[in-house]
């Protein structure tokens, strides 16, 4: 028996010979303190049927059938679609209908995605929303999204973040700026990576973190490696890799930085061995003699030294779309001999 759409989170469509239809109208459900807010019309007719078949059927209501339920809090984004942040306890059986509720709801208004942002204290909700027919957008440490796109046809929803960034830092002693031989490249000795245990030197290396700027990591990186602070000067190069950490691509920027310290204090959890070496002796190692792309990198660094190559340099800027400042990365040399 099914008393009412609002209390039964199962819905099976099934085929049947015979039932006698008796119809009740849907109680006003009040749900305090589970995240719910406005209401909308909505309707449904109930059946006496076998305990092994349960059924939905959906008819033309009539006025007494109607009645008022609520709805899952959600705000209108910039694209015709809604948000849901969940962030109160709830029962997947209460939930459910709730969801299937909006849903038509949001189709009624012509909405078109439909994003739920579930926290990880809301797992349980995950199977209720997915037979919805939401799917898996993305993950963070603390929530899962899911999304759902309403109208008919292929979706124009963004897909996920699609890019690992990182940074290689190749770091200068300018003190005797012009002797090649004897100015010398920050390098680390890897205790894991794909160098590990390879005896390469190589600069220090990272991935960029949510919400940081390619310079502060490259930055952060050399310090937390090396023990060394240092000043950000250029982005000489970067790289696109495709497929490379988990499907998703890679962008390497080379970066050149200035000691602002000369004294090492290597990292001991990841960093084998770190040292100031000659560019010579950084250059002579096989793997860089073999490696087309870090020949490309090493040839790139000794120009730079030669005064003959300019990268591109951060400078703050500002939109007017927003206040927050931002670095734009620009070739300044070139920029101001104009």
């Amino acid at each position: 028996m099914i008393r009412s759409l609002f209390f039964s989170s199962t819905f099976v469509r099934t085929t049947f010979t015979s039932f006698t239809p008796r119809f009740t109208p849907i109680p006003v459900l009040r749900c305090p303190g589970i995240g719910v807010g406005n209401s909308a019309s909505f309707c449904s007719k109930s059946f006496s049927v076998s305990a092994k078949s349960t059924f939905f059927m959906e008819q033309a209501p009539t006025a007494d059938e109607v009645q008022q339920v609520e709805l899952l809090d959600a705000t209108e984004d910039n694209h015709g679609g809604v948000i849901v942040e969940m962030d109160k306890p709830m029962d997947c059986e209460i939930f459910a209908p709730i969801l299937r509720a909006s849903i038509a709801h949001w189709k009624k208004q012509g909405k078109k995605g439909v994003w739920i942002k579930l926290p990880i204290e809301l797992a349980h909700l995950v199977e209720a929303i997915v037979k919805e027919r939401f799917w898996y957008h993305h993950a963070e440490p603390k929530y899962l999204m899911l999304v759902y796109w309403i109208p008919e046809g292929a979706h124009t929803l963004p897909v996920n973040a699609t890019h690992r960034v990182g940074i290689g830092a190749f770091v200068l002693n300018d003190k005797k700026e012009g002797t090649a031989e004897t100015i010398r490249p920050g390098n680390s000795h890897e205790k894991s990576g794909m160098f590990r245990g390879t005896g390469v030197w190589k600069f220090p290396t990272g991935v960029v973190d949510e919400g940081e700027d390619i310079c502060k990591a490259a930055e952060r990186e050399v310090r937390e490696e090396t023990g060394i602070d240092t000043e950000f000067v250029e982005v000489l190069a970067f790289r696109q890799t495709h497929q490379a950490f988990f499907g998703k691509s890679d962008l390497f920027f080379v970066c050149m930085l200035k000691p602002l310290t000369s004294e090492i204090s290597k990292q001991e959890l990841e960093i084998e061995d770190a040292q100031w070496m000659k560019l010579e002796d950084y250059t002579a190692q096989p793997l860089i003699q073999k490696h087309e792309v870090l020949k490309y990198i090493n040839n790139i660094c000794v120009t730079k030294i030669e005064k003959q190559y300019s990268g591109f340099s951060p400078v703050l800027t500002s939109t007017a779309f927003s206040s927050k400042r931002n670095f734009l990365y620009l070739n300044e040399y070139d920029l101001n001999r104009r």
